[in-house]
C-alpha cells in the first residue's frame, strides 16, 4: 500500500486548476519546478551525508515493499517513506531534507526510496549535482498493470475522479512514467550505465529473496535474510476502492501534505494507525473493470517502450505485449 495520505503520487495541478481541495479532478499540490539556487559553501559536510544509492521508481513497482525491507539494514527517511525533496521541496534547502534521517543509524549506508523521482528531470539533474556518485535503482513492472494500479491508488486517495480513458489524456503522469527506455537513458547518461540497476518486478514477485540480494550487492550493502512476513506478494491495489467520501479524502490528503512539508510527519503516521484512517480512505464503492478495447489499445500505445526497453537489457519482455496476460485487478 501507498505510504499513509501522500505516498506514491506526483502531486500536479493539470492545465490551469488550481491546487485546492476544493477543485474536482485537479491533483492536490503543484510541483514546484523553480530553479536550482546555487549552494553555499557552508552546506559541503551536508553534502558527505546525502544518500549513496535511490530506488526512483517508478511508481507502483514495490517501492513500499522496497523500503520496509531496507529500513531494517540501511538508514531510510522517516517516519513518512518519501520526502518530495528533489522534485517537491528542493527549496526548503538540505536542512530540511536531511532532517528526515534519524542520527540513530548514522552507521549504516543512507538511502531513499522515491518512486515519483523516476520521471522527473528536476529530481535527476539535482541528485546529479549533489550525489554524482549515487547509485540508482529503477524497478519496471508491465506498463499497463502499473498504469492500472497507479490510476486507481489515485482515485483512492482523491486526486482524480476521470474514468480510465479521460484520465490517460488529462493526467500526464501515467504515461509519463511508463517512458521506461527514454527514462532510463536519461538516468544512466547522468550516472553512468554501471550506476544504474535496472530491476524487475516479476523477479520481485517471483523470488523476493534473489531480488533482494542482488540489489543488496549493486547497493553496497551485506546480503540478508528476508523475514518471513516479507516472502509473499508485494503490497498492491487489489483491496483498494472508491473513497467513500471523495471531499473528506482529499482535504485529508491536502492536510497531509501540509504537516510533512514542516517535518511534521509524525502526525501523519499517527494518523495512518489509528482507527481515523478507515473513516478517510476505502469505503466506497469497488473499482470498476477496465473495458478490454481499452487495455487493447494501451497496451499498442505502450508496445513501443516495453519493445525499446527489452532491447536496452537484451531480455524477453513478450509477457508485457499480450493484453490476455495483464491482471486487471492489479
Amino acid at each position: 500500500m501507498a505510504d499513509f495520505l501522500g505516498g506514491e503520487l506526483s502531486y500536479r495541478v493539470i492545465g490551469a486548476e488550481i491546487a485546492s481541495p476544493a477543485i474536482t479532478g485537479s491533483i492536490v499540490e503543484p510541483v514546484i519546478e523553480c530553479a536550482t539556487p546555487a549552494l553555499d559553501p557552508a552546506v559541503a559536510t551536508e553534502q558527505q551525508s546525502l544518500p549513496s544509492f535511490f530506488i526512483v521508481g517508478p511508481p507502483r513497482t514495490g517501492s513500499t515493499w522496497l523500503y520496509e525491507i531496507l529500513s531494517t539494514c540501511t538508514r531510510l527517511p522517516g517516519p513518512s517513506k518519501e520526502t518530495r525533496f528533489f522534485d517537491v521541496h528542493f527549496h526548503r534547502g538540505l536542512e530540511w531534507y536531511l532532517a528526515h534521517y534519524q542520527d540513530s543509524h548514522a552507521d549504516r549506508q543512507m538511502g531513499e526510496v522515491a518512486p515519483t523521482y523516476f520521471a522527473s528531470a528536476a529530481a535527476r539533474e539535482r541528485i546529479s549535482d549533489l550525489a554524482p556518485n549515487a547509485k540508482i535503482v529503477c524497478v519496471f513492472r508491465n506498463p499497463v498493470e502499473r498504469v492500472l494500479s497507479l490510476y486507481r491508488l489515485k482515485l483512492a486517495y482523491g486526486h482524480i475522479r476521470w474514468p480510465l480513458e479521460q484520465a490517460i489524456e488529462r493526467d500526464p503522469e501515467l504515461l509519463e512514467s511508463s517512458q521506461y527506455s527514454g527514462n532510463l537513458r536519461l538516468w544512466q547518461r547522468s550516472f553512468g550505465a554501471h550506476n544504474v540497476w535496472p530491476g524487475i518486478y516479476d523477479d520481485l514477485r517471483a523470488n523476493p529473496q534473489a531480488f533482494v540480494d542482488s540489489l543488496a550487492d549493486f547497493i553496497g550493502i551485506s546480503r540478508f535474510q528476508l523475514a518471513r512476513s516479507h516472502q509473499v506478494p508485494v503490497h498492491d491495489s487489489e483491496g483498494m476502492t472508491y473513497p467513500r467520501s471523495y471531499y473528506r479524502t482529499r482535504l485529508a490528503l491536502y492536510m497531509a501534505d501540509w504537516f510533512k512539508a514542516r517535518r511534521l510527519d509524525k502526525f501523519v503516521v499517527a494518523l495512518k494507525r489509528s482507527p481515523v484512517r478507515h473513516f478517510i480512505l476505502g469505503g466506497g464503492k469497488p473499482f470498476r473493470q477496465p473495458k478490454p478495447q481499452l487495455l487493447r489499445r494501451l497496451y499498442e500505445r505502450l508496445r513501443p517502450e516495453v519493445e525499446a526497453l527489452e532491447a536496452m537489457l537484451q531480455r524477453d519482455l513478450s509477457a508485457w505485449r499480450n493484453p490476455k496476460a495483464v491482471n486487471v485487478d492489479c
